[in-house]
């Protein structure tokens, strides 16, 4: 009997330091969010667009994550299913973005771009650093590492797209970078809605 005590007294404090550090970078990226939307805007990037869309995204899914942390496994499958779906929409968004710009291409701003990239490099950072501890505890966090990971990627990619278009003065890498983003979309997607099938069927 002391031992079950002992149990839910663990539990209960896992899903405290999972809520805590969820809280965290659910603020993170919602305010990354405006502040990288609002640039993507003016510089006229579709990569660094891509960039925003990954940190709504991730808001999202570190709010599902907050609701999910009290939740039984097959609960926690069915939020982790429900992200995948959130990010396979934002491959679809970056998708259509990068067809408009194909059929109307133009040539972004590269210093807003390497400059935003780098801010969001270094609040991606942080959460990732703030995740680490959680990254193998349940279905629920797991996910969201999968996220924050690819957050990483995606900043230094935004990164190497503002170089390409500083030296070649042409749109081309950043619609190319746009397009590697859409391929780590989609395969985050698939590994984030594969493991709650699974999760789901055992």
């Amino acid at each position: 009997m002391a031992g079950c005590c002992c149990d839910n007294c663990d539990l209960s404090a896992l899903r405290e330091r999972q809520s805590a550090t969820l809280k965290i970078v659910l603020i993170i990226n919602a305010v990354m969010f405006f502040v990288i939307v609002a640039a993507a805007i003016y510089a006229g990037s579709t990569a660094l667009l891509s960039d925003s869309l990954d940190n709504l995204g991730d808001a999202l899914t570190y709010g599902l994550s907050l609701y999910a942390v009290a939740l039984g496994t097959r609960m926690k499958a069915k939020v982790a299913l429900f992200k995948g779906m959130l990010i396979l929409l934002a491959a679809l968004v970056v998708a259509g973005q990068l067809t408009y710009k194909l059929i109307n291409p133009a040539v972004p701003i590269f210093e807003t771009m390497g400059i935003f990239s780098l801010v969001g490099l270094a609040a991606n950072g942080t959460c990732l650093f703030l995740l680490w501890r959680h990254r193998k505890e349940d279905i629920n966090m797991s996910s969201v590492w999968e996220c924050s990971r690819n957050d990483i990627a995606s900043n230094l990619s935004v990164f190497v797209a503002a170089g390409g278009v500083w030296a070649t003065g042409a749109g081309w890498p950043d619609l190319a970078v746009a397009a590697g983003l859409l391929l780590l979309f989609l395969r985050s997607a698939f590994r984030v809605l594969s493991s709650a099938l699974r999760e789901l069927k055992s």
